[in-house]
């Protein structure tokens, strides 16, 4: 009895050196990431898991990260049936031939500065949307209320005194009104968020500025107003996107400076309350850890969780670089420089907008026949060849890359890498707690795959892409969930939710989607991609037979 007793106390104060141990180790651990470090072998395990959840597994069909099946062409109503895999691709029609080179007279005109004259032919052979009817022609936007029509002053003098008596009836309904049938009136949007906020209305608030952003993206006070509402409500990530969108797209304004500081200071912001998330959470891993080795005896869960949790502490490039070092391990990368650097001309182009220059930005292509891609927190994107065989323009493929990088850029797979590191830790201490603990990795929100879109669409617009890149893509999701359970049983918005979405946004904020497609040279690439999943569906095949 004595013996178990001391073996009970030997155990009691290894836990707690354990413990006492690691939350030195994490309190004494920088703020600042670090360069990126091998992780430890239990570190690498956790990580491996995630990679191959993340990846293309030659046994198994991936899930698809956004979009696992072919794009429709550049006139994204055409409704022809789906193309088989490039092994049997027949032949395009006269029809489709035609189409191509009417693109790529546009996409010359476009280049050479005849934007006029591109524009025209881009909309003979792009039909009008299908699912959102024409918008409103946009009027000028207006800051002083004297402009305003006699029925807009009424609306602005009701809603002043309303302010000035406290009642909240008086105030909100013809400030709605004002804001509904002069969306012009920009100080009508400030004005009404200022008064949702005072009538605990925060998320109707950000709602209305972010509808009098979208159509008026180019009014300082307007989108300053919005970043303060994102500041205050602790969304400081989108509040830095915000102020460094106005600052990038709107170069020669007084006041793009002041933006581009304000995004910085949001962004520090942001990086200090994920930090601090990081460390609460790390103190609960290594007592689950604890916990796991009481339990079970095994010494791997406590130095399994600091390892995680001391990866986690370096910040999202440290995670990215070593997660990334075992996909190019792994996954047999192209190393074609033509199409390496095709991709990568893109991704850059694109991460230049994007606004988080702390990262470096790489893009990788995996000799996967399927329509998908992944990205890495910290800025390493992986395109499959399927991306590039199946697109059919690079306006497409520009969308494809944009809504990876905003997944980077808004930290979603790090926010998710940072949240679940807890539920694995305590879950892999529970029959088949480890599967749910996969379950809940790297599996983006609805609301994370819509701020993708909507910032992906708006990185291909400020880099001169046609608007509709993304869209067109969606129309392709759209046809596959035909066959699928229906949007609200996944954890993605559907096909057509998503067109709609992205469709509205387009014609309500005056988005181009007659501006560059980039046919020819991306039907030069196709050409090269297509020949190498070709020469290695032939290896794969001969090392079968022998």
């Amino acid at each position: 009895m004595k013996r178990n007793r001391k073996s009970l106390l030997l155990t009691l104060n290894w836990v707690l050196l354990s413990f006492g141990t690691s939350i030195l180790i994490i309190l004494t651990q920088p703020t600042a990431p670090v360069p990126a470090q091998e992780p430890a072998a239990n570190s690498q395990q956790q990580l491996r898991e995630i990679l191959q959840r993340s990846t293309p597994n030659p046994t198994k069909t991936p899930k698809p990260v956004i979009i696992p099946q072919p794009t429709p062409s550049p006139s994204p109503e055409d409704t022809e049936p789906k193309k088989p895999d490039t092994a049997t691709e027949p032949e395009p029609t006269p029809e489709e031939i035609a189409r191509q080179q009417k693109f790529i007279e546009a996409d010359k005109l476009y280049q050479a500065g005849q934007i006029a004259e591109a524009e025209k032919i881009y909309r003979e052979v792009k039909a009008p949307f299908a699912k959102t009817s024409q918008p409103q022609e946009r009027k000028a936007a207006i800051t002083d209320p004297t402009q305003l029509s006699p029925a807009g002053k009424v609306y602005w003098r009701e809603a002043e005194a309303g302010i000035e008596k406290k009642l909240e009836s008086r105030t909100l309904i013809p400030l709605q009104l004002l804001v509904e049938q002069y969306p012009e009136f920009i100080p009508g949007h400030i004005k009404f968020a200022e008064v949702l906020k005072q009538y605990n209305r925060s998320q109707a608030a950000l709602d209305i500025l972010e509808r009098g952003a979208s159509l008026y993206p180019d009014q300082p006070e307007l989108i300053k107003a919005r970043v303060t509402a994102l500041a205050e409500a602790q969304k400081w990530m989108e509040a830095s996107l915000a102020a460094r969108q106005f600052a990038i797209l709107n170069p020669k304004d007084p006041q793009a400076t002041e933006f581009a500081n304000l995004a910085d200071v949001h962004l520090k912001r942001y990086k200090s309350h994920i930090q601090a998330e990081i460390r609460g959470n790390a103190i609960a891993n290594i007592l689950t850890g604890a916990l796991g080795y009481a339990v079970s005896g095994s010494l791997l869960g406590p130095f399994s969780a600091l390892d995680s949790t001391i990866m986690l502490l370096r910040g999202e490039e440290s995670i990215g670089e070593s997660v990334a070092k075992q996909a190019k391990q792994e996954l047999k990368l192209i190393t074609d420089e033509t199409v390496v650097a095709y991709v990568n001309e893109i991704g850059q182009k694109l991460a230049k907008v994007a606004g988080r220059n702390e990262f470096k930005y790489e893009f990788f292509v995996v000799p996967q026949e399927e329509l998908n891609a992944f990205a890495l927190p910290g800025g390493k994107i992986f395109i499959n060849a399927g991306a590039i065989a199946k697109t059919n323009s690079e306006a497409e493929l520009a969308g494809l890359i944009g809504h990876e990088l905003s997944h980077v850029v808004l930290s979603h797979g790090f926010q998710l890498v940072t949240q679940g590191n807890l539920v694995a830790n305590v879950t892999q201490y529970i029959p088949l707690g480890g599967i749910i603990g996969q379950l809940s990795a790297l599996s983006y929100s609805r609301d994370m795959e819509r701020q993708a879109d909507t910032l992906g669409t708006r990185l291909i617009v400020a880099t001169g892409y046609a608007a509709d890149g993304l869209r067109n893509l969606m129309v392709t999701l759209e046809k596959q969930q035909k066959n699928a359970p229906p949007s609200w049983l996944s954890s993605h918005p559907g096909g057509s939710e998503r067109v709609s979405y992205l469709e509205a946004m387009i014609s309500n904020s005056k988005y181009n989607r007659y501006a560059y497609e980039g046919v020819e040279r991306h039907a030069q690439i196709q050409a090269k991609v297509k020949q190498i999943l070709k020469e290695k569906k032939s290896q794969e095949e001969k090392k079968q037979r022998s």
